[in-house]
């Protein structure tokens, strides 16, 4: 047994090269843990390789999720476990948790989150991306302000072709807060073309606080809106969440009672199509 002993020590560090070398880790962390489990008969030679190795692709998968929700600028996590369907009663949940198989990015169509600031829809929007990301899609997370900001930014510097490429390369654009501020003159038009430059061929998810009758006070210009919501709703899911914010909750008593009470985001008509959309010139006469 003693002669043994240092022979098991031999391997052992020579295992422990190879990780090193190999550069796993938390493989080599859990080495010397392992291996007791081993010698206690906890567990054989094949189960102790299954741990090692489960543990540093479980490190490596969360390594990767980090890194690609800091790509697409997921900076606040939301999940849908921690969303809470009793306090939003007209949310049908299962047809939230059917987005999140994600087959609606495999057929690039277009989610419009709607309702009343504060009822869940920036939560939704985040938690649907970080599923997204986790399934291996490439996300892009924004503002509708800051969008359309880097896109005028992009516009000056004459690299607009070169970030409406970029942003066309993601799985799944997400705009968020469409509605809460004013768009800088310009901005619509700057946004159809990303929309059009998607439009079927890359999925999005959006959300509002204004219902789509308001798109042409949203963007400034009802030609531009009607050319958006012309692409945004051909291959749409819409979901309407009513009631009360989520975030007053703890404090409903404090909120005055015309607001409680405001009225409901009208859903949209169904969209007609009329064929495809025009040519690059003739949609940037269309958007102008």
């Amino acid at each position: 047994m003693s002669r043994a002993a240092p022979c098991v020590a031999t391997t052992l560090d020579s295992i422990k090269r190879s990780l090193v070398g190999l550069r796993m880790p938390r493989a080599l962390e859990v080495l010397d843990a392992t291996v007791r489990r081993i010698e206690q008969g906890e567990i054989d030679g094949l189960a102790a390789l299954d741990v090692i190795l489960t543990e540093e692709l479980t490190l490596r998968e969360n390594r990767r999720v980090k890194t690609a929700l800091l790509v697409a600028r997921l900076t606040t996590i939301k999940t849908l476990s921690g969303f809470d369907f009793a306090f939003q009663p007209s949310l049908d949940r299962e047809r939230v948790l059917a987005l999140a198989e994600l087959t609606f990015i495999d057929r690039a169509e277009v989610v419009h989150l709607l309702g009343p600031p504060g009822t869940g829809k920036s939560h939704l929007a985040i938690a649907l991306a970080v599923e997204a990301v986790k399934a291996g899609r490439s996300v892009v997370f924004s503002t509708l302000a800051d969008l359309v900001t880097s896109l005028a930014k992009a516009e000056r510097d004459g690299s607009l072709r070169e970030r409406i490429r970029y942003l066309c390369r993601a799985s799944l654009l997400v705009v968020d807060e469409i509605g809460y501020l004013p768009v800088v003159p310009g901005g619509g038009n700057l946004f159809f073309q990303l929309v059009n430059a998607r439009y079927e061929r890359g999925a999005m998810i959006l959300t509002s606080n204004r219902g789509f009758a308001e798109w042409g006070e949203v963007f400034g210009d009802p030609v531009v809106a009607t050319a958006l919501l012309d692409r945004l709703l051909h291959h749409a899911v819409v979901i309407q969440i009513e009631g009360a914010s989520y975030r007053l909750r703890q404090h409903a008593d404090l909120v005055p009672e015309h607001v409680r009470s405001k009225a409901l985001i009208v859903p949209p008509p169904a969209p007609r199509r009329r064929g495809r959309p025009p040519g690059k010139a003739a949609s940037d006469h269309t958007a102008g």
